[in-house]
């Protein structure tokens, strides 16, 4: 827990973080300048050696719009997106943004992807870099290779229409996350985004896209990886096997 007890807010922001001391304070900062009132902050920190624990502490101490949730140990993206939504719902939160701490997503997209999710909207927005309007930074030839084909082939496998499978930048409202039993995903990198994304679509819950453009990290080492993308070639197939149960 953080230091002072965090006010109970409609909405909460996920960021979960492993060696981001160069980024949370003014990632935290950008968000909830940039998001509607009602909105607070949730750090879910990996035990980062660089001190992004105790620094997410000092600002939680400072303002209490800033949760803290601290695990034992880096254990992949979801995990950690699993632990913060479980801590977000118990909570009281009624929409849940998830996000990168890295600046890669931007923080002026957040009102969009809330209010996308407003009464009489989508239960899932997809900050989404694969429709009109949407696109990516400075990325090289074979990291953009890599994630549109990874949509492609999710896409295809799967029978859906949604271009940007692979992002991770999304807003749910509460009754999705409750429906789609998240303890159950033990995904980590693109499949986590993909299958969470899967199991809304076949429970029939409305998904809709929001253009975003998705920029390089600003600070440190990405931490994408091969495995991250073997795992999520494998997976697919057995995500369309199991997916009668989420209808």
């Amino acid at each position: 827990m953080s230091a002072a007890e965090p006010r109970r807010l409609p909405i909460r922001v996920v960021l979960p973080t492993f060696n981001e001391a160069d980024n949370l304070e003014t990632i935290v900062a950008a968000v909830l300048d940039a998001a509607p009132e009602g909105t607070g902050v949730l750090v879910v920190d990996d035990a980062s050696p660089d001190g992004t624990g105790d620094l997410a502490d000092r600002l939680a101490a400072a303002d209490d719009r800033i949760d803290v949730l601290h695990r034992d140990r880096k254990e992949g993206l979801g995990p950690a997106y699993v632990a913060g939504f479980h801590r977000a719902l118990s909570a009281g939160a009624e929409r849940i943004v998830q996000m990168d701490a890295d600046f890669s997503h931007d923080p002026a997209d957040v009102p969009r992807l809330i209010a996308a999710t407003a009464d009489g909207g989508a239960d899932l927005a997809l900050g989404s870099r694969y429709v009109d309007g949407g696109g990516v930074g400075d990325w090289g030839r074979g990291r953009q290779a890599i994630s549109r084909w990874g949509s492609i082939y999710a896409r295809v496998w799967l029978g859906l229409s949604i271009q940007d499978l692979t992002g991770g930048f999304k807003c749910f409202r509460r009754e999705v996350l409750e429906a789609i039993r998240i303890d159950t995903v033990s995904a980590l990198g693109y499949a986590f985004q993909i299958e969470t994304t899967y199991r809304a679509a076949c429970a029939g819950f409305a998904v809709t896209e929001v253009p975003i453009v998705f920029s390089d990290r600003r600070v440190g080492e990405s931490k994408m990886s091969r495995a991250i993308v073997a795992e999520a070639a494998w997976r697919v197939p057995i995500m369309r096997l199991r997916g009668s149960r989420w209808a």
